[in-house]
């Protein structure tokens, strides 16, 4: 019997491995339509989250040519395109943008790791000097707290960069019902607003704002997905069972497209969680 046992479970770990290896080097494409009446004409928008220096293939050709099979007029970036660790390269990322600035439209919105480089340059060094100036040579200015507006598509775009305070571990401070437009001033309704908004737990606020669609990530899809339930395993808040953890949410009138991203860090695995790339389609309602 004991025999059998361990059988069973040699088994079951080598599933467990090559699920793991497979889910951590693959990535699936979600998409959706967005249609409302202030959108006058049609576009197409491929959303970036959570790369973090990831790579597939050489020199990431498998995620560019799904990109460009996509056809996007524009890409829309929900933060965490590198990790933010001590030495750690941050070639990956720039030669990922450099490629992307050139064949299309970028908007950047920052996400927790892009922020760290800002806020702790005695423990990163140079690294966010350099990624700002390469960005910045590449034609790519992120979108800290600000906005443009799409006039003949009817879209504005912000992209919002909230304190340090809202990315705690074990817990989920409270953000005041000013902040958003505190930071981001008041939302125009003349457009259908799109906010990129790295952390997806503040959702209901985002709404309360204004922004007709959200676009996060950070959650990297709860990094293990239930099988059957669907549910992602912990967030990086360590909080079990995020209720954000991937997919899209709805909040009155308001939609957030939350993306489990397509790389990983501090847990460097997926399990039953693939990287995913959505594609969204705007349109006229």
């Amino acid at each position: 019997m004991t025999d059998i046992l361990i059988t069973v479970l040699g088994i079951f770990l080598i599933i467990m491995v090559w699920v793991m290896l497979y889910d951590s080097n693959r990535f699936v494409v979600q998409s959706t339509v967005v249609s409302d009446r202030r959108i006058r004409k049609h576009l197409r928008a491929v959303v970036i989250a959570d790369l973090h220096n990831k790579r597939y293939g050489r020199e990431n050709e498998r995620l560019l040519n799904e990109i460009r099979a996509r056809k996007p007029d524009v890409i829309l970036i929900a933060g965490d395109i590198l990790t933010a660790k001590p030495g750690k390269s941050i070639q990956p990322a720039i030669s990922f943008l450099e490629v992307l600035a050139k064949e299309f439209p970028v908007y950047y919105g920052n996400g927790n790791h892009e922020h760290r480089l800002k806020l702790y340059p005695k423990k990163y060094g140079d690294m966010g000097k350099q990624y700002w100036q390469a960005l910045h040579d590449m034609g790519i200015e992120p979108m800290v707290n600000s906005h443009v507006v799409l006039e003949d598509c009817g879209l504005a775009i912000y992209g919002a960069e909230i304190e340090k305070v809202y990315y705690k571990r074990f817990k989920t401070p409270k953000m005041g019902e000013e902040y958003m437009g505190k930071i981001l001033g008041k939302a125009d309704e003349r457009y259908y607003t799109v906010l990129l908004a790295h952390n997806p737990d503040y959702f209901p606020r985002y709404a309360g704002w204004g922004a007709d669609l959200t676009l996060s990530g950070h959650v990297h899809g709860g990094v293990v997905r239930v099988p059957l339930w669907g549910k992602g395993l912990v967030s990086p808040s360590l909080k079990p069972f995020p209720k954000y953890d991937g997919g899209i949410f709805r909040q009155g009138q308001a939609v957030m497209i939350l993306s489990r991203g397509l790389g990983m860090h501090t847990i460097p695995v997926r399990v039953f969680n693939p990287g995913e790339l959505w594609v969204v389609d705007f349109q006229p309602e």
